[in-house]
């Protein structure tokens, strides 16, 4: 196996990537591969990995000796699938790997959220606080996650790893049918129609993957369907929600706050909808719910024996 990693720094400079090395017999890395580099970078390998790095159809017709890809990542979007099956290339992805640190970022921004923790830290440190007539602050309302309804959807593995957390908090679990999926029951958890969840969570948590189905498929009218007391959360991927529109619906207190880790374009470079200032109640964190050291690491060995099994 000839393996070359071209976008390694991806993954972070504390990380071991020995065992990856070991089964390919000799990992090439490079840091960052910029587009006009792919071709002569992945010439004479007959592996590749990558992270975020776009591969198609003009580099498989290019490279006949090319036939794994291994995507660092759970996501397959920067990979032309349908070009990799003609060209007999198989590709192979990492799952499972961030269901305790992905989760633990999501309830993160429900709790923020929920508790107005920015708000509040704002207040106390700006001299509001100091100027108050009282010993607290109650000028932003605070939501208690007991006994509030939690709506999921995609519930894989991460979507199931925050069920389990939000129980622990007392929220009810309600599972919405995403394109293509039936009603019924999971794991004791009722999946409804979508427009019935929209209109009875209050929260609700993406953990979709980005498909053609699935593309903004929250967008003005969703928004318009959900509460007004009602949370956001997206820590899968950008696009699945039309940010133009969330962002109007915040300004306009159509639902109550929004948090997100992901935006359509990362970095946003040509600026983005959800990062102006005068949006109330939003957090937005930088595509970093994924990036605990153990969950890497944990990249790292799924990747090694994704190849170890081709």
């Amino acid at each position: 196996m000839k393996a070359v990693f071209l976008d390694a720094k991806t993954l972070g400079d504390d990380v071991d990537l020995s065992s990856i090395d070991r089964v390919t017999g000799g990992l090439t890395c490079h840091e960052r591969t910029a587009p006009d580099q792919v071709l002569e970078r992945i010439r004479g390998f007959d592996t590749v990995l990558v992270n975020k790095v776009v591969l198609g159809r003009e580099h498989f017709e290019a490279c006949p000796e090319l036939n794994t890809i291994a995507v660092v990542a759970t996501g397959l979007n920067n990979i032309d699938l349908e070009a990799a099956k003609a060209h007999d290339i198989a590709v192979l992805n990492v799952t499972n790997y961030g269901r305790s640190t992905v989760a633990q970022h999501t309830m993160a921004l429900i709790l923020a959220l929920a508790t107005r923790l920015l708000d509040y830290n704002r207040d106390a440190r700006n001299g509001t606080w100091a100027r108050s007539d009282m010993f607290c602050l109650m000028d932003h309302p605070i939501m208690e996650l007991e006994g509030k309804t939690l709506g999921i959807l995609g519930y894989g593995d991460l979507g199931q790893g925050v069920a389990e957390r939000a129980k622990a908090f007392g929220m009810n679990v309600l599972l919405g049918c995403r394109p293509g999926q039936e009603t019924g029951s999971v794991d004791g958890y009722p999946r409804i129609p979508l427009d019935e969840l929209l209109a009875q969570a209050d929260v609700l948590s993406l953990h979709c993957l980005l498909t053609d189905e699935t593309r903004n498929l929250i967008g003005e009218r969703e928004l318009g369907l959900m509460k007004p007391t009602a949370l956001l959360i997206n820590t899968s991927r950008g696009g699945l929600v039309d940010e133009r529109a969330l962002a109007n619906a915040l300004r306009q207190g159509q639902i109550a706050g929004a948090g997100f880790d992901v935006l359509t374009e990362e970095p946003p470079r040509n600026g983005n909808p959800l990062l102006a200032e005068d949006i109330p109640n939003l957090i937005v964190t930088p595509h970093s719910a994924w990036a605990s050291r153990e969950a890497r690491q944990r990249i790292v060995g799924i990747t090694a024996k994704n190849l170890k099994a081709v």
